[in-house]
């Protein structure tokens, strides 16, 4: 009999570290099984834009059937609730166990409030294709809503976190906003857009140049940021600043912070105080020989000691790695520690509009910056064999 590998979760770190191990080791070497809430893979960096429906709901999503035919991969629907690494048992939601030898867990992040009173019971959030969804079709309610009840407050829309997400969600408001307005014949001098954020500036990590850029193209559109001003409570329909001002908006959004996995945190694994567990060179469990961590659960260090930003392009980097680590696990051999390789980062602004750094020095703006996020987006694609894998 074969060694059992469980992948926990088919975001980008678990479904390629799913499909390359498959590469390197024969059905008769491992049996791979790959757990997931979905039977299907979510874009999530793509969730903005369906957020405020510029993008539908079904080219997000990538039917793990599709991919995964032919690969002879189990595909187990289910929710993970608890995972025993000492009895190597994971447990689902349904009562059902699964057993393993070598586990990989790639189960993504949790939003982090920060203990701010009322956030979590009256915000938005956008981590998941049916959040994107129930955002869509509350803002779009507000439209509708105003011209029969003329509460400004629906018109008022506040994004807590000027980070990646934040800006990359104030963006695709800013496009769509006006388009919404018009549509239920609303003043567009009416709608009210804010990002709010604790730290002093917008999209930290980004060069001061192309933050500007960032900014000037929000601002040209109506966004009014308030910068270093953290939100200190929410109540239903009221954003608390730590100013003493209030903001009354129908619409709070959150993307200020993530942390690990409560479920990772749970199992023993050695965290952090952000529940991100510590790893080794080989992304496996300081604490549990045979349980690799990918993607937003795990704790990566760059050079200088800091953690590197969850992004999608270091989680599918680290289900590439892993599945290197799988094979030596099975057939033996030297494994290489884990590098890196950040090509760059893009934060798109909206429809056609972007800011971004491609490598050590190249920068990019505007439509160019745009077509370099897309094409970023369609070799993952082309990676994970997917291109048309959702029409």
């Amino acid at each position: 009999m074969g060694n059992r590998i469980v992948i926990l979760g088919a975001g980008y770190a678990g479904l390629v570290c799913a499909l390359q191990t498959r590469k390197y080791l024969t059905a008769s070497e491992a049996s791979i099984t790959l757990v997931n809430k979905h039977n299907y893979h979510q874009l999530i960096t793509l969730l903005h834009e369906t957020a405020v429906g510029a993008r539908s709901d079904r080219s997000l999503r990538i039917p793990l059937d599709k991919v995964l035919a032919d690969k002879d991969v189990q595909i187990q629907k289910g929710t993970v609730v608890k995972i025993d690494p000492s009895a190597k048992q994971v447990a689902l939601e349904d009562g059902q166990t699964i057993s393993y030898d070598l586990l990989v867990v790639a189960l993504g992040s949790e939003t982090e409030y920060f203990g701010i009173p009322g956030l979590k019971e009256h915000a938005y959030t956008l981590k998941s294709l049916n959040q994107a969804r129930l955002l869509r079709a509350h803002v779009e309610s507000c439209f509708a809503r105003y011209p029969l009840e003329r509460r400004r407050e629906l018109l008022r829309f506040v994004v807590g976190g000027a980070g990646f997400s934040g800006i990359e969600l104030v963006g695709e408001f800013a496009d769509a906003l006006p388009r919404l307005a018009s549509e239920a014949g609303v003043p567009l001098e009416y709608v009210e857009l804010y990002n709010v954020e604790a730290a002093p500036g917008i999209l930290p990590g980004f060069d001061a140049d192309l933050v500007k850029t960032a900014e000037e193209s929000l601002k040209a559109r109506g966004v009014r940021f308030l910068t270093g001003v953290p939100i200190t409570q929410v109540e239903p329909g009221i954003v608390h600043l730590k100013t003493g001002d209030t903001i009354e908006a129908e619409t709070i959004v959150w993307t200020g912070g993530v942390r690990g996995n409560q479920i990772v945190v749970d199992a023993g694994f050695e965290t952090d105080a952000r529940g991100r567990a510590k790893v080794n060179a080989y992304l496996e469990s300081v604490n549990y020989e045979g349980v690799y961590i990918l993607g937003d659960c795990a704790l990566i260090l760059n050079e200088q000691g800091r953690p590197y930003p969850p992004t999608a392009q270091l989680a599918w980097q680290m289900g590439a790695a892993c599945a290197k680590y799988l094979y030596h696990d099975v057939r033996g051999g030297v494994k290489e520690e884990f590098r890196p390789n950040i090509a760059g980062a893009i934060a798109s602004l909206g429809r056609k509009d972007a800011i971004g750094k491609i490598g050590r020095s190249f920068k990019a703006t505007g439509k160019m910056a745009y077509l370099f996020k897309d094409a970023s987006q369609y070799r993952y694609l082309s990676k994970i064999g997917a291109v048309f894998a959702n029409r």
